[in-house]
């Protein structure tokens, strides 16, 4: 049971990969495109993915606000998870996001990793932080992993 995780960015997507025991995340890639709309590659390359690693499902950060209110960046993310399903036909589970991108940043300056090679890889980070909560909640049987589900408390 192998899981794929996804930070989706307006022109990047983060992408993660759990082991196949399913208890930790390791960080694969940063998928980059030149606009928003512009899918097509994207999906491509996840699908690529999906094939590469034996995917059963997929683990969407989903940015909701501090005070648990879904704007337009939500709202686009539940697009791509509709299109992500209708592709792929896994089941793609949205997991509460909220700080995964500060946590990937604090890490990579406690590593010492300058600000502009921090750009490259904050997203990859990003979808490890995504992908390993979502792990460490099923360790904890907090959710089940064959029901996809929207994440809402930290």
């Amino acid at each position: 049971m192998r899981i794929l995780g996804l930070d989706y960015g307006s022109k990047t997507v983060g992408v993660a990969v759990s082991d196949a025991l399913g208890l930790t995340a390791q960080g694969l890639e940063t998928i980059v495109r030149k606009e928003e709309n512009k899918l097509r590659q994207t999906c491509a390359r996840i699908e690529a993915l999906i094939s590469e690693y034996q995917i059963t499902a997929v683990v969407l950060g989903y940015p909701k606000n501090m005070n648990n209110t879904a704007g337009d960046r939500a709202q686009k993310t539940e697009d791509f998870k509709a299109m992500l399903e209708r592709r792929t036909g896994l089941p793609v589970i949205l997991w509460d996001e909220r700080l995964s991108t500060r946590s990937a940043e604090r890490i990579l300056m406690e590593s010492g990793v300058r600000r502009e090679n921090r750009k490259a890889v904050i997203d990859k980070i990003a979808a490890v932080f995504i992908l390993q909560n979502y792990l460490d909640s099923l360790a904890a049987g907090r959710c089940e992993s064959s029901q996809p589900q929207e994440q809402t408390e930290n």
